[in-house]
């Protein structure tokens, strides 16, 4: 005598239980948070790090802007603009809800003690910017020799 097999419901067999329902809630809740702070914080890094490079490249312009003026034209008062501002598009005159970078430029004497002090000047270029919520800013120094600093150095 053959017993037919017991043949199971095809409903019962494709359904999940109440436990691999929340087990895969629980990943889901724990994984798009994540998922998401990961990439607000990769943009975040992103934005930084366009902001410093464009102040950078500011920098590097205002000192090149000072490299190529003389002596007596750094010793000038107002020849030297003293404030500046820059927009974060280099190519725009408009801010178009763009950042504004603001800056000045310090000309004072060196610290120096040495004979020749009164030929030297002191450079400082600094920038400023809103980030957010928070100010930024950079600085960069040079001093500038009337002479040419092989006379004084070689």
């Amino acid at each position: 005598m053959l017993v037919a097999p017991r043949i199971r419901s095809k409903r019962v067999q494709s359904a999940f239980t109440l436990i691999e329902v929340m087990v895969g809630v629980m990943l889901l809740a724990i994984l798009l948070p994540s998922f998401y702070l990961g990439l607000s914080q990769g943009f975040s890094v992103v934005r930084v790090t366009r902001e410093n490079l464009r102040a950078n490249q500011i920098l590097q312009e205002k000192m090149e802007v000072i490299r190529l003026y003389t002596f007596d034209q750094i010793c000038s008062n107002g020849f030297v603009p003293t404030s500046f501002t820059a927009y974060a598009d280099p190519i725009s005159t408009q801010t178009n809800g763009l950042m504004i970078y603001t800056g000045q430029i310090t000309i004072t004497n060196t610290s120096m003690t040495e004979s020749y002090a009164s030929d030297h000047k002191k450079v400082t270029v600094t920038l400023t910017w809103p980030s957010g919520n928070i100010q930024r800013q950079r600085e960069v120094t040079t001093t500038v020799s009337k002479y040419g600093l092989h006379n004084y150095y070689y």
